[in-house]
């Protein structure tokens, strides 16, 4: 089995959103895992001085539209949260959580967090929208909600938002294919080649 495939986004990227609905089944294509790995895009942009891209004048209003478009064209449910972009530290915390006690729940976790936010308009920053996608998960979403509250979640995230700098990631879906990085749900396209060429 070749290494993972290391996917680095924050759980309030639209972008990595559509990737989370296509990187599963193109690492799959090529006998790759994927590693998930959420963290907190304002740490990246403290790096870069960069801001949310809604924020951005002109560049935001545009992005807007072209998220609906994109969505579209891949098929996948979209509409743009009314609270937007919001803080994801619970739901990259409670991924963590299940990793280290859960680990077949993760992945699934985040799916439905991200389903939650982008498709259903639903705040994940809420504990009580946290709490119903853990038990969604078939966890204690009591205990859960404990946990993520501990200094060891906490840690756990800060030390992948350090790993996420050092390594060069500023945006977010942003990928590692064999340490080569691609950032963009566009650039899957491009990430498909390069498993091609190494796979041949």
């Amino acid at each position: 089995m070749r290494e993972p495939i290391d996917f680095y986004f924050d759980f309030s990227s639209p972008y990595a959103y559509l990737a989370s609905h296509r990187i599963g089944e193109l690492a799959e294509r090529f006998g790759r895992a994927v590693t998930w790995r959420p963290m907190m895009l304002g740490v990246a942009f403290a790096a870069t001085g960069g801001k949310p891209l809604v924020e951005i004048p002109l560049k935001g209003d545009y992005a807007k539209v072209d998220l609906v478009r994109t969505a579209r064209l891949a098929g996948i449910p979209f509409r743009l949260p009314s609270r937007f972009p919001l803080a994801t530290l619970a739901a990259a915390r409670t991924y963590y959580w299940l990793e280290e006690t859960s680990p077949a729940a993760a992945v699934p976790f985040a799916a439905a967090a991200f389903g939650a936010f982008f498709a259903e308009d639903r705040d994940i920053s809420d504990r009580e929208v946290i709490a119903d996608l853990l038990a969604g998960a078939g966890v204690d979403a009591a205990v859960g909600l404990a946990a993520i509250a501990t200094p060891g979640i906490k840690e756990r995230l800060r030390a992948v938002n350090d790993e996420a700098v050092a390594r060069g990631v500023f945006g977010s879906p942003f990928f590692f294919v064999d340490g080569e990085p691609f950032w963009g749900f566009d650039r899957l396209p491009q990430m498909e080649l390069r498993l091609a060429e190494i796979a041949a």
